[in-house]
Formats: structure tokens, C-alpha cells, sequence
């Protein structure tokens, strides 16, 4: 029995097709181990996102070969398709997969092992394949990330996703519902939508989708992966707040609240735009969780663009933004764009947008502390010398119960929320049955 070793990088797409790869390879009879160990195979499911992330798919890859120069090292994925020809030439690589290709990842690898060199890399800007994958577990045991479409057409200009993804491709519904019924029977509770731009699904069978997924046994709760806010219409929030499963949580990626950097960005709306989503989700829903990526110091953003931005954010209140400081990616626009804002100012602005997201962040928790809440517990932790149950809201706030004689893995329960355990996690005392 052959053993194969993996290490995924990259977003909840990646994890999702790796997740399916392992399956079908655990299928045909390979043992998989962990990455450190001397394994027969290696696969590395790389990233391309910023140069940052090529460099982590490079060291991946060469740490696997170190560890047995005689195993087969297998790149697969989005910087293979990016970069084709630098992977190619990387002694420490053996085996390249693209995008699209994944779901052959087992073939590929037997005829190769067995002297015959098939086509695997595709042209991804050329194709209108959606490359159809199923699992029926996934690394999570409570919830499940479940992809529902790939590509991208937006060719935002700082972002290499549409050339190493491909144009916009969607999974047939019945696909997506057949897939959600099996994990939902095994007792998955959650389900996450997840894609590239799952906003390019469109907003009627986006919806449509989510109707029927809140109709499944078994299906607790619903999420929706980022959004971009142009999706955020009247009838969208009005129809998804019907939902019986759908969370009250939504990643709607902001990027910059100043007119002009989004349109530097290539960003396909303005901060009104956004801003009027915001209060719809806010009018159908009571408190929700509104989350968000910014990125400083992109190419020529002056001071008063920064404060515009800053300005925006805490109009809004974000639960959460994820903010980055703007990293230079070799083949795309931006890269050659004039005044590339110097490092210490985009630390400098980055301080300033932590500060007001720990500030707006303890906010909405503490906006819990007193009220009943619902949580799906996913796994026990020790802090601070003693045992918790860990799991999440609905709003996706984490919260942590004693753990005694009750076994709270995998379970819904309700509970009074009594203050902060940690900075980011709430304090829950059951309630009694």
C-alpha cells in the first residue's frame, strides 16, 4: 500500500477540492499520512493569490522532496496554473496538475508511476467545464464547506484568481443538493456555500439554491461565502431572510470605502452602493454579523483616500474585517500602476483600521452578553487550565461552554451568554433542559 503524504494551501475552494482528492485516492487503496512523515507521494495543493502565497507553494514543495528525495512530489493547482513554466522547472517537483484537472489527480498519478505522461494542464481561460467533484466527509465534523462554482470574470486589478481559475463556471443544483442530503444523512448540521465568486452563480438560482438546501433533513444552518455587494438587491435580503436555516452572517467584500481606489480596483460599484446593501441586510435581519476585506495601501492611495476609507469603515461597524496591506503581484495591473505607497506607510494605515476593528469587533460580542443564543458546538479545548466547549452563533461569534458530564461535539444548544471568556470568545452557560 502505497502512503500519501498532502498539505493544502490557499481558500475554502482548495480545501474543498482537496478534500475530494484525498477521498478518491483513499479510494483506490493509498494510505494517507501526515506531511512530515517519509511518504511514497506528496501532494501540494498550492496558492497563487499574492506572491507571498507562490513562495509558500515553493517551500511546500521543496520541504516535501527533502523529506524523501525519492518520493514522487505531485504541485497541483493554482500556481501550477499561473506559473506553468517555473513549475516545470523546479527539480523538486515531478508531477504538475492544473485547475480542472483535480478530479483526475489518481489517474494522472498511476500512469505516470507507470511511464506514461498525460496532458495535465489545461488552458483554464479556455474552458466551460465546471469540474464536478463530490465528497461525502470533509477535515470539519460539524460543518462542510460545499463548492459551488469556480472562475471569476471580474479582473479586479490587483488580483491574479481569474487567469490561474478560469472564467466563471457553475455546479448544476441537483449536483450541489445530492452532495448536501449525503453529508447532511452522515450528520453534518452546517453547510457553507463556497466558490470563487459565488456572486457570478446569480441571484436567482443563488436563491433558488438556498430555498431548496433549507428543505433537506438535516440541514441546520446555511451560510453564504463572500458576496459581492452588487448582489445584495431588495429582492435578494428579502427572500434569503425566509429562510428557516440561513445564517445571519455575510461576507461582503469592501476592499476600499474611497470612489476612486475601487476604481483603480477594477471594483464594480461604489461605497453608496455598498453601504445601501449593508442597511437592507440590516433592515431583514436583526443584527447581523457584517464582515469584510480591506486592502491599504493600494497603488496611489493618498492620505485623504486612506481617511475616506477609515471614514467608511466605521460608518459601517464591521463584526470583522480582515485587512491587508497591499501586496505587489507580478502580472497584474496594479503591479506597474504609478506611486506604490512604501511599506511603513501601509503598516501605519493597517494599525489604524486593527484598532478600529478590535474596537467594533468587542462591540457586537459584548452586544450578546445578558441574551439566549443558539450555538453548534464543534470540539472541546483546554483554556486556562480548564475545559471548554467550543462552537459558533449563528452570527459565526465563537463561544465556549464548561465542559462536565454533557457531550456537546456535533450539538445544538441554547444558553444565556454571562461576558467574555477571552478577547474573541463569549462565556455561555447553558440552559437547563
Amino acid at each position: 500500500m502505497k502512503t500519501v503524504a498532502y498539505h493544502n494551501l490557499g481558500c475554502k475552494v482548495n480545501a474543498y477540492e482537496m478534500d475530494a482528492m484525498l477521498q478518491s485516492l483513499r479510494q483506490r487503496g493509498y494510505q494517507i499520512v501526515p506531511f512530515e512523515d517519509k511518504a511514497d507521494i506528496y501532494i501540494v495543493n498550492t496558492c497563487t493569490v499574492t506572491n507571498i502565497a507562490d513562495r509558500k507553494s515553493r517551500q511546500m514543495l521543496h520541504k516535501a522532496k527533502k523529506t524523501n528525495p525519492e518520493g514522487i512530489v505531485v504541485a497541483v493547482g493554482c500556481y501550477v496554473q499561473s506559473d506553468t513554466q517555473a513549475v516545470e522547472a523546479d527539480h523538486a517537483v515531478d508531477l504538475l496538475i492544473g485547475n480542472n484537472k483535480k478530479k483526475e489527480l489518481v489517474q494522472i498519478l498511476e500512469d505516470y508511476m507507470n511511464g506514461v505522461k498525460q496532458e495535465s494542464v489545461i488552458d483554464i481561460n479556455h474552458t466551460s467545464e465546471y469540474e464536478e467533484m463530490q465528497i461525502t466527509s470533509t477535515a470539519e465534523h460539524t460543518r462542510a464547506y460545499i463548492k459551488i462554482q469556480d472562475g471569476c470574470n471580474q479582473f479586479c486589478s490587483y488580483c491574479m484568481i481569474p487567469y490561474a481559475r478560469g472564467r466563471v463556471r457553475c455546479r448544476a443544483k441537483a449536483s450541489v443538493l445530492e452532495e448536501i442530503r449525503g453529508l447532511a444523512s452522515v450528520g453534518y448540521k452546517e453547510f457553507v456555500l463556497t466558490g470563487i465568486h459565488i456572486s457570478s452563480y446569480g441571484m436567482e438560482d443563488l436563491l433558488t439554491l438556498v430555498q431548496a438546501i433549507d428543505t433537506i433533513e438535516g440541514v441546520e444552518r446555511i451560510r453564504l461565502g463572500s458576496l459581492e455587494p452588487r448582489i445584495v438587491t431588495e429582492d435578494f435580503v428579502r427572500g434569503v431572510s425566509a429562510s428557516t436555516h440561513l445564517c445571519p452572517h455575510f461576507h461582503l467584500s469592501l476592499q476600499s470605502g474611497c470612489d476612486s481606489v475601487l476604481k483603480r480596483m477594477n471594483r464594480h460599484y461604489t461605497a453608496e452602493e455598498y453601504l445601501a446593501g449593508v442597511r437592507l441586510l440590516r433592515r431583514y435581519f436583526e443584527n447581523p454579523a457584517v464582515t469584510t476585506d480591506v486592502i491599504v495601501g493600494f497603488p496611489g492611495e493618498t492620505e485623504r483616500e486612506f481617511d475616506i476609507t477609515r471614514s467608511f469603515v466605521e460608518t459601517v461597524g464591521f463584526y470583522e474585517m480582515h485587512i491587508f496591506k497591499y501586496s505587489m503581484r507580478k502580472g497584474t495591473r496594479a503591479a506597474v500602476m504609478p506611486d506604490q505607497v512604501p511599506e511603513e506607510v501601509k503598516a501605519h494605515r493597517s494599525g489604524v483600521l486593527q484598532a478600529i476593528e478590535q474596537r467594533d469587533s468587542s462591540a457586537f460580542r459584548a452586544s450578546y452578553i445578558g441574551k439566549d443564543v443558539q450555538v453548534l458546538f464543534e470540539e472541546k479545548k483546554v483554556i486556562e487550565g480548564e475545559a471548554y466547549w467550543i462552537g459558533h452563533t449563528r452570527e459565526y461569534v465563537k463561544v465556549a461552554c464548561r465542559a462536565q458530564d454533557t457531550i456537546l461535539e456535533n450539538q445544538l444548544a441554547v444558553g444565556k451568554i454571562k461576558g467574555f471568556l477571552q478577547d474573541d470568545i463569549l462565556r455561555m452557560q447553558l440552559k437547563k433542559v
